[in-house]
């Protein structure tokens, strides 16, 4: 049986925002681009999604050409449709609805099935004062990791 094999994660959104609840999704893809992905050319820097006629797409998730494909017209950072049960769309949807609150893709990754999937999560934009205070706890729990490793 195949194991999850993560593509990329969005390290940057946990640093950036507060993730509040997580979902997968399965993605609609060109078949250069499962292959692309395969060798992992995506960056999910600065993508978001958004629920739109009750579907939900994902933007400027950038998508690299394959590199033995014909790229004639390739946009590599069009919308890509997301697949989600309608009523995980319209929970989606009504939760994005509320001041503050965004669609933030934290990562990719093929399931077990081999078949392209998109973790998304809820999330809330940190102010710079919770950024700061989240390095100070890493910065702690950095040293104290050090500290428990000399004194083995």
């Amino acid at each position: 049986m195949a194991e999850v094999r993560k593509i990329i994660e969005n390290r940057r959104a946990r640093h950036e925002y507060h993730l509040i609840a997580t979902y997968e999704a399965g993605i609609a893809l060109e078949g250069m681009e499962v292959k692309s992905l395969r060798q992992g050319n995506v960056s999910l820097q600065d993508s978001y999604a958004k629920v739109e006629d009750g579907q939900i797409f994902l933007y400027d998730a950038h998508i690299s050409p394959y590199s033995h494909a014909e790229n004639k017209g390739y946009n590599p950072k069009r919308k890509r449709r997301l697949l989600l049960h309608r009523k995980e769309i319209r929970r989606l949807w009504g939760r994005t609805q509320q001041s503050g609150l965004t669609l933030i893709p934290t990562g990719m990754h093929f399931n077990e099935k081999g078949i392209a999937k998109v973790s998304l999560s809820i999330a809330k934009g940190k102010h710079l004062y919770d950024k700061r205070e989240d390095l100070k706890k890493e910065d702690i729990r950095r040293e104290m990791s050090s500290i428990s490793k000399r004194m083995e």
